[in-house]
């Protein structure tokens, strides 16, 4: 009979990696299968840390890709995603995984599917669960011994690995560049104040498909109207000694694997 194969989904957050550690400790490296999904927008040092995770496990990650970054997907659907649509998660994340699933793993039964969701983010696990039916999912982070992302973080330097770089600028998700269209207004303040180039771009392309579109429309709110990455930057210029323009409940955060259309659904 063969062994129960257990699928760890690799964000390239700390979250996951802790994740792949505590199911590989229980389950065996050699049932365990770690798979990555690449939105070819990720930081180049997302791509260094998986890397470093390979050589300190001595595993091989499975990387997936759809081959198209999120923007592209805005011009292509003419609509600007945000905290509330991103099609950028269904199609370069969600789709890719689960096409990989039920090609590989046509069996439900055959595995367990893991992801790096912890204890603060319990909210995410039912529409995930009820999502991936008729697959089983599990949330390993979201038990003992329950760990904070600056633990998590912490430990890296005791196993020799580098901290990802996005960690290190202050963002809470080592994702899409600090671009994350479902971050909220002050993770691009961190943005713009910690890698300006990044931001001129997305900010460039945010405008550019304004124009296109012909609507007053943006990837961030404010007091429910749209608030462009460029009114944003001229506001965070106008005061540039001030520490912080915004609150700590304007971070917003990834909900990456939350949801998948009906045609990504197990049957």
């Amino acid at each position: 009979m063969t062994a129960k194969k257990h699928i760890v989904s690799l964000s390239g957050g700390i979250g996951s990696y802790e994740t792949l550690k505590r199911v590989i400790a229980k389950e065996g490296k050699e049932n365990v299968v770690s798979v990555f999904c690449d939105t070819l927008a990720e930081d180049g040092d997302l791509y260094r840390f998986l890397n470093d995770i390979e050589s300190k496990l001595g595993i091989k990650i499975v990387r997936l890709c759809y081959g198209k970054i999120p923007m592209e997907l805005c011009f292509e659907e003419n609509f600007i995603f945000n905290s509330r649509i991103a099609n950028c998660s269904k199609i370069l994340k969600s789709k890719p995984f689960s096409e990989w699933l039920r090609e590989n793993y046509p069996n439900p039964d055959d595995c367990v599917i893991y992801l790096g969701i912890d204890w603060t983010e319990m909210h995410r696990i039912a529409p995930i669960k009820e999502n991936y039916k008729p697959y089983t999912v599990e949330f390993p982070m979201t038990e003992k011994p329950y760990l904070s992302k600056p633990e998590m973080i912490a430990s890296l330097k005791d196993e020799g690995i580098d901290v990802p770089r996005l960690y290190k600028l202050g963002f809470e998700h080592n994702n899409c560049k600090g671009c994350c269209v479902k971050a909220g207004i002050a993770h691009y303040e961190n943005l713009l104040r910690k890698d300006r180039v990044t931001y001129l771009e997305l900010e460039n392309k945010e405008q550019r498909l304004r124009e296109r579109i012909g609507k007053d429309v943006s990837i961030l709110k404010r007091q429910g109207k749209p608030f462009t990455l460029k009114e944003l930057r001229e506001q965070v210029d106008s005061k540039p000694l001030q520490c912080s323009l915004f609150g700590e409940d304007e971070w917003g955060g990834c909900g990456c694997f939350a949801e998948l259309d009906d045609k990504q659904k197990g049957d």
